[in-house]
């Protein structure tokens, strides 16, 4: 039976959706006494990477995406690796979707669904000009309504009609409820060593998909390299001039209805996922959990070395949008009131959250006209990040030789 829990902490739409519904099971791992962390299940579901790609497409600025963890089916990988029983009900009907999630509540059992970010009422991409189907844990009903947590400390209570319009929006994750069994505890092991080697995997081999230069360290130095190319048609000196095409890459574009909202590069440092600083704090209290099922002190050793690394991804965010310039500065400074309003207050923020979004919006209008840099200062700055994306692979470099000593 569900547990009743008032506050989350699950902060992904994967790894925090299941931190939050192990949580209300009730499961515990025999290494912590605990519920399962997130940094746990991070670290089984691949670990980190870094992720380098830039896209441009007509009549809309080029974006940047920087990515933080492993991308390739992580959620399907951790269930697996922990060996959890899915109970999966999909179906094309929308009365049988209802249905199917009525069931699996009045059974006790939280359940994840698929569903529209950007269709769902709580979120603050409601009505922006694309979508992302996402898991999200329903656990009660409440008359004609149910109670969802997601990504936020406090749950979203949503009409049952509205969700289920979130959750028809994509035909391959349609009306999707999966409800889940516990961890084998005879798995943990395993699943951590399997974790462990597919983050490094991540770093230094080719990568199941896309170009070897998107991916770990030859992603840092691709990155580096393009910072301050002037020739390649996909260096910053082309794709991100200074003007608004830098800003977006740096700031992003803030949501509004029928928005095309991407983040910037600062936003997937400090924003995306589970963690600051690029995530790495997280991996390293992952490290840390692994250094007891594993019986390897050593590795709290690559532990600290991550936590040196979270530090310099910090700081390399922050040298993103200098404070010593004013729009940039308040750019920053309301990024990180929106998402910690959301975290923190849920429902009770979106006025807030909506007022900042105009309020970014209203700068990006601002950078179009009269950008803050000229183009010397803006490779200036990009001189200077160059060396700050360098010295992040160095660290992570001395991190991994220190991991994979300690796996041997």
């Amino acid at each position: 039976m569900a547990m009743k829990i008032k506050s989350f902490s699950g902060r992904h739409y994967e790894t925090g959706s299941i931190h939050n519904l192990l949580a209300m099971q009730g499961v515990k791992t025999p290494h912590t006494g605990k519920p399962f962390s997130e940094a746990f299940l991070l670290g089984v579901s691949g670990g980190i990477t870094f992720g380098y790609f830039t896209f441009e497409y007509k009549n809309i600025l080029p974006q940047l995406a920087l990515l933080t963890r492993n991308t390739f089916d992580p959620l399907q990988t951790m269930l697996e690796r922990l060996g959890i029983s899915q109970q999966v009900y999909q179906t094309t009907s929308e009365s049988a979707a209802v249905k199917n999630l009525r069931e699996a509540l009045a059974g006790g059992n939280p359940a994840l669904v698929w569903a529209d970010e950007c269709s769902l009422p709580y979120s603050p991409k409601k009505g922006t000009a694309y979508w992302n189907m996402i898991p999200v844990l329903v656990y009660e009903l409440d008359g004609d309504h149910v109670l969802i947590a997601d990504r936020s400390a406090h749950p979203f209570r949503v009409p049952m009609k509205e969700l289920t319009k979130a959750r028809g929006r994509v035909k391959d994750d349609k009306f999707r409820v999966v409800t889940l069994a516990s961890p084998l505890t005879s798995k943990l092991v395993s699943a951590t060593q399997k974790g462990l080697w597919q983050s490094i995997s991540l770093f230094t081999d080719k990568p199941p998909k896309g170009a070897r230069h998107n991916f770990g360290f030859a992603a840092y130095e691709h990155f580096a390299d393009m910072l301050v190319n002037k020739r390649n048609k996909q260096s910053w000196e082309r794709l991100f001039p200074a003007g608004p095409r830098m800003f977006n890459a740096l700031a992003g574009t803030a949501e509004a209805p029928g928005a095309f909202a991407p983040p910037g590069a600062f936003t997937w440092i400090q924003w995306f996922g589970a963690g600051d600083g690029a995530e790495r704090g997280l991996y390293a209290d992952f490290l840390d959990e692994a250094a007891i099922l594993l019986e390897k002190k050593s590795l709290k050793d690559a532990a600290g070395q991550f936590r040196v690394s979270r530090q310099k991804w910090i700081a390399f965010a922050e040298a993103l949008l200098p404070s010593d310039i004013p729009p940039f500065d308040e750019v920053k400074t309301l990024v990180n009131r929106k998402y910690r309003l959301f975290f923190e207050t849920g429902e009770d923020g979106l006025e807030e959250i909506t007022k900042v979004n105009s309020r970014l919006k209203k700068i990006e209008g601002e950078m179009a006209k009269k950008f803050p840099l000229s183009s010397e200062q803006a490779a200036s700055l990009r001189a200077e990040w160059r060396e700050r994306v360098l010295g992040i692979a160095k660290i992570e470099k001395e991190a991994f030789e220190l991991l994979q000593e300690s796996l041997k």
